[in-house]
């Protein structure tokens, strides 16, 4: 104990192992190492002690990156715009990474390349480890861990075509100045989290949250766009969003697309008007969204000015077309 903070320190070994399958299978996961703090080891040799901050107080930023495999090879889609998100979550939360913004992304190239896999997808964290068990993380080792595995079509491979089924949230999205929703970090995820449980137990796929004055924020781990008239609607950043980079590849591909994009304050309402919704978010992709509380979103499939915006998304992480310099050929 250090008698002058009240703070007590645990050293025991205990570990935690994860002991259920999930979406993205244990066992297909352990034959890929995984960089711990600065090296490559083995599956199971990457455990973190039960007393961890992070257990107890979801102190941790994290990622979502993907590695696709296109026609010019695996290239990973905006892997500095995600390593600098990464960093800046971080700052905020004063976790101190001690790895530059290029040594993490070598990091996350070494860990794809000792894979073997063409495509997958990618999780960096940054975690409050062992130290004082209490609110005060400061003295908590700063740990940096980059996985990768294989995953498909997040909200399923039909709803890229076919679309998805969604609910207005009863879980709001943080107010300004409670989280700082720049940050990606674990903690903000437990409301994420309501929301989708709620959605999927609902019978739905996904649940759209509002913002505590009752505008359309994003999905429980999506952006969202709205469109009315041909003009392209999504919440701005400063209404406590994520600044999703697949939100911001959007914003650029539907501006060479000829589109008129408005980042403004939309009511609930839009949604049961639009003549056509998506989400967006490395996991989902680009996916359009067929009804909301069962009102049918335009024809009840995708509409064709999403199909513009799949395509030359896709043109991007399927071709390898990609006059943006998006694409860190692995």
């Amino acid at each position: 104990m250090d008698y002058a903070s009240g703070d007590v320190y645990i050293w025991t070994p205990i570990i935690i192992r994860g002991q259920r399958r999930s979406a993205h299978s244990l066992i297909d996961m352990q034959q890929h190492k995984i960089w711990f703090n600065g090296e490559l080891i083995p599956f199971e040799d990457a455990r973190i002690h039960v007393l961890s901050h992070v257990v107890h107080y979801g102190s941790s930023v994290f990622e979502g990156i993907r590695c696709y495999h296109t026609e010019r090879g695996s290239g990973v889609l905006r892997l500095r715009e995600h390593m600098r998100r990464l960093i800046d979550s971080a700052k905020i939360y004063r976790m101190e990474i001690p790895y530059s913004l290029d040594e993490l992304e070598a990091a996350v190239l070494e860990t794809i390349r000792d894979s073997g896999l063409e495509s997958c997808y990618i999780r960096p964290v940054v975690f409050r480890g062992m130290g004082s068990l209490g609110v005060n993380p400061l003295k908590n080792d700063v740990e940096t861990v980059i996985a990768v595995w294989e995953w498909g079509a997040y909200l399923g491979a039909e709803a890229l075509e076919n679309g998805v089924d969604v609910q207005v949230a009863s879980w709001n999205r943080m107010a300004a100045n409670t989280f700082p929703a720049l940050a990606k970090a674990g903690g903000n995820y437990l409301n994420a989290s309501l929301v989708k449980m709620d959605a999927v137990l609902n019978g739905y796929t996904e649940g759209i949250m509002l913002t505590t004055d009752g505008y359309l924020a994003e999905g429980s781990g999506e952006n969202l766009f709205v469109i009315r008239d041909g003009v392209i609607h999504t919440a701005p950043v400063g209404m406590s969003i994520l600044p999703g980079i697949t939100r911001e590849s959007v914003l650029v591909l539907a501006e060479k697309l000829g589109y008129e994009v408005r980042e403004t304050r939309m009511p609930r309402e839009a949604l049961y008007v639009a003549d056509e919704i998506f989400f967006t978010g490395t996991a989902a992709e680009i996916t359009p969204v067929r009804s909301v509380d069962k009102h049918t979103v335009g024809s009840g499939k995708r509409g064709p000015i999403t199909e513009k915006i799949q395509s030359a998304f896709f043109d991007v992480i399927q071709k390898g077309d990609d006059p943006y310099g998006w694409l860190t050929m692995v």
